[in-house]
Formats: structure tokens, sequence, C-alpha cells
């Protein structure tokens, strides 16, 4: 008899510990007829979301029992027949919706650390995104306005101190959270805002050998070994491409003392912002051996506004462009997934900074032509 309690016990343990493998979501649904599917779908192999499973709204209510995960993954949740969808992480604790079917983008999300640490992320790129878009309208406002320059200097600074500070907290995010799969999240964004890609390279080898394994996670390493071609102290990559004429220039032959690649386009505001800046610092440096090559992402069917744009901006020095938008050539040969761009060169090609404006290029311009 003891031993049969016994074998009864074991098995009532195992029991328990079956039913809590896996994990399930969970959610409210207001005004949404019965039947409706959610779909559930996280990210493949080449990064692209695949539904894994579905379930069918009940009493506007609806739960989804799900397998143990062994490594996190970005998982969306879509209602059939509206847009967008809500972001979650999928990790082993129960995971509760409150969904907002006409704007799921605002639906919430709680349950498991990592869901809070996402959530608690993207709030905080939302509140920096709403302060650079103030300061940007007061700039453009500055531009067509007062031109003021001591206030546009201010606001550029700000915007400065805010992206400064923004870096800070995502390295602090990646550092605190290396087996945590927001910590990849973080890294990507830090790259396509231009990080150096040796400060999120020693972030990257940081992480868990878990999160390593990731798509994601071998994406981002990708990434990585592709921009540091064009880091600091590397050899600028060669190129040609054409002008307004349409004659091939190629980089070598613009070569000065000092050189500055620029991406822009005419539909870039902050570009357009920042040219007056960079007309400075080549109107008083240029004659000393300072040469620019503008290298424009506007798109096809629109050269017309692109030879408007360098005619108003007075952008005298060569300018070219393939015409593709983000599919330039040019663009993704330097990695460019946000503009203005730029990459200072000395003498020899060689990378010696980048993404410099307002004071700070015409400082190391003056460093560099009087060196």
């Amino acid at each position: 008899m003891k031993r049969l309690l016994a074998a009864i016990a074991v098995l009532s343990i195992l029991g328990c510990n079956k039913e809590k493998e896996g994990y399930s979501i969970s959610g409210d649904i207001k005004n949404v007829e019965d039947g409706k599917m959610i779909y559930l779908s996280e990210l493949d192999a080449n990064n692209q979301p695949t539904k894994i499973d579905s379930v069918a709204v009940k009493d506007e209510k609806f739960t989804l029992d799900l397998p143990e995960v062994t490594n996190s993954n970005l998982n969306f949740l879509n209602v059939d027949g509206a847009k967008g969808g809500v972001l979650f992480i999928s990790e082993n604790e129960p995971i509760e919706f409150q969904v907002y079917k006409d704007s799921l983008p605002t639906s919430t999300v709680k349950g498991g650390k990592e869901n809070k640490l996402l959530y608690d992320y993207l709030g905080h790129i939302k509140e920096l995104n709403t302060k650079v878009m103030r300061i940007r309208t007061d700039l453009r406002a500055q531009a067509t306005t007062s031109r003021d320059s001591s206030a546009i200097a201010n606001l550029k600074k700000e915007e400065e101190g805010l992206r400064n500070s923004d870096l800070a907290y995502k390295k602090k995010i990646a550092k605190e959270n290396s087996e945590n799969f927001v910590a990849l999240l973080v890294l990507s964004d830090m790259i396509n805002v231009g990080a150096p890609a040796i400060e999120v390279k020693e972030l990257y080898e940081g992480l868990s050998e878990n999160l390593k394994q990731t798509s994601i996670a071998k994406m981002l390493k990708e990434n990585l070994d592709k921009r540091s071609i064009t880091e600091i102290g590397s050899k600028a990559p060669e190129f040609t491409a054409p002008n307004p004429q349409g004659e091939e220039i190629a980089l070598k032959d613009v070569l000065g003392k000092v050189t500055l690649i620029d991406f822009w386009a005419a539909w870039c505001k902050p570009c357009r912002v920042e040219n007056p800046n960079v007309v400075k610092v080549y109107n008083k440096y240029h004659d000393k051996g300072f040469n620019i090559i503008g290298v424009s992402l506007d798109r096809e069917g629109q050269k017309d506004k692109w030879i408007k744009a360098i005619e108003e901006d007075n952008l005298t020095w060569n300018q070219v462009s393939n015409l593709k938008f983000w599919n330039d050539p040019v663009a993704q040969l330097y990695n460019v997934r946000a503009i203005p761009a730029a990459f200072l060169l000395d003498e020899n090609g060689v990378i010696v900074a980048t993404n410099l404006r307002g004071d700070a290029l015409e400082a190391k311009v003056k460093e560099l032509i009087e060196k």
C-alpha cells in the first residue's frame, strides 16, 4: 500500500509539473462578435512573421495555451480584419492582453519580465520621438521665419542631448539584460540610429549564447560585420554614381585633403535644415582643401525636385544620385538607413568621423585642414 501511495504521489507531482509547462495568452477584446479569429505569429528564421496558432473570440474574450519556449522570440497578435498588430515576447509566463481592435498598437500587454521590459522600452521610444518631433518642428519654424541662429543652435544642442541620453539608456538596457530578447531589439535600434558598430559589437559579445542563436541575433551579427566596413578607421568604400547631367562621378576623383560624403534628399526636412551649415563650412574651407560629394536618396521620377533642392540650398559641390530612394546602391554600400548621414574622410580616404553636424562639423574640418 505504501508503495502504491508513493507511486501515486510521484505521478501527481509529474502531472503538476506537466501542467506548468508552456505558457498561456488570454485577453479581453470589446465589441467583437463570437467567432472572430485571433492569430498568433512569430518571427521565423528569415525574420518574417509566420502564423503559428489561432483562437476564436467568445464573449469578447480569448484564451490560448502554447508550448514551452526554449528561447524567447518576438510575437505578434493580429485580429482578423483589423490593421496592425500587438507586439509581445513569448516567455513561459501567463500573458494577458487588453485588445482594442480599432487601434491594435495601443493595446496593453501584462505578464512576464520580458514583456514589462519591452513595453517600458517602447514607452521610452515614444516619449523620445515626441520630444524630437517637437524640436524639429521648432527648427523648421526657425528656418522659415526668424532664422535665429542662436535659437537654432540651442535646439540642435537639445536634440543632441536627447540622442546622447537615449544612447546611454539603450546601453544600460543591453548590459543589464544580456539574457533577455529585448536586448537584441535595443542593439538593433542602436545600429539603426547610427551608434558606432564597435560599441554595439562589444554589447553583442556580452549576450548569452542562447540569444546569439536566434534568427534576429544572427541578422544583427551580419549587420554589424557589414557596418564595420564603414567604421571610423576604415578606408571608405569606392563608388561611382551619376550627377544631374548624367556624368559618372567617382569618389576617388573628388577626394580633397578632407572630404565629406553627405547623404541627403530633397524630401528630407532635417537634411534641408542642416544644409546651410554645410554650405557655410564648405565656403570657408573649400579653398584650403575641403571637398564634398552629396549623395541624394531622392525617388525615381523626382529628378526635378532633387535639382531644385540643389539650387535652392546653394549646394555648389559635386552631387550624385541613382534616384532609387532607400535602394540606392551607394547608401546600401555605406549601410545608410537614416538621413542626414555623413562620412568625413582624410586625404587618404580613411573615415575619421561620422554624422557630424553644426559646430561639430566645422570644428573637425578645421582640425583636419590645419593638421
